[in-house]
């Protein structure tokens, strides 16, 4: 299996780093290809602009989405977006690592995905959901954040973590066709000591050595739709 993970943090000795680095070594201790995007480390620029196409199919007026399209076609992307993409295409399992910023990922993780999934190529049209243009693909979020545990959940105060990465794993990664593992999530982690910061990788271990009994979350199926997508009677 080829494993690509895309780390965002700005620290290389956090605890998110930590379980970086565990990955990369399990899943090459298991025989895996795996390649690191080190967003931070790589300086990668977050801002999607016209400075991503070397040549612009309508000069006088960015839509970006089209120009990702006519550029993907023409081989005119940025070299960032292009050696990105090509790692992309290339993984059959994507981790994104990150720590929880604002009930979301950090800004330079969102440019990733703002210039990286690429119209035309991950989406596009109807290629969406089960349609998208990286189904067959696996992705899996690995979170660190500062909350408790049982501050979410249905009725707890900040409600369910799902729901407070919806925009990532269905607006995102499901949206371009991906089958979205169950987030890994290390809880309070600024606030805990090492025996705790211990079980948590030790449990990532765990976990990463197992994924195939993962069971994916459940997303729409575009045959459960009309061509004008109302759904369908059930």
């Amino acid at each position: 299996m080829n494993v690509l993970i895309v780390h965002a943090h700005n620290e290389p000795q956090s605890f998110s780093s930590a379980l970086c680095q565990l990955a990369e070594e399990t899943l090459q201790g298991q025989g895996h290809a795996v390649q690191v995007s080190d967003l931070y480390a790589m300086n990668w620029n977050p801002v999607a602009s016209a400075a991503d196409f070397a040549e612009r199919a309508n000069p006088d007026y960015l839509v970006y989405a089209l120009e990702q399209r006519e550029g993907a076609k023409a081989k005119t992307l940025a070299a960032d977006i292009q050696g990105e993409l090509d790692k992309l295409l290339w993984a059959d399992l994507v981790i994104f690592n990150f720590p929880i910023y604002w009930f979301s990922a950090p800004a330079i993780l969102k440019g990733w995905f703002d210039r990286v999934l690429v119209s035309g190529i991950c989406y596009g049209g109807k290629r969406f959901y089960d349609q998208g243009g990286l189904t067959g693909k696996q992705a899996l979020l690995s979170v660190t954040l500062g909350g408790r545990e049982h501050m979410f959940g249905e009725g707890a105060i900040h409600g369910p973590l799902e729901d407070m990465l919806r925009p990532i794993l269905r607006g995102t990664l499901a949206y371009t066709g991906m089958a979205v593992l169950p987030p890994f999530v290390a809880w309070h982690v600024p606030y805990i000591g090492n025996d705790a910061r211990q079980d948590f990788l030790r449990q990532y271990q765990e976990r990463l050595q197992h994924l195939q009994s993962d069971q994916p979350l459940a997303f729409p199926r575009l045959e459960q739709f009309d061509e004008r997508l109302y759904p369908l009677p059930r």
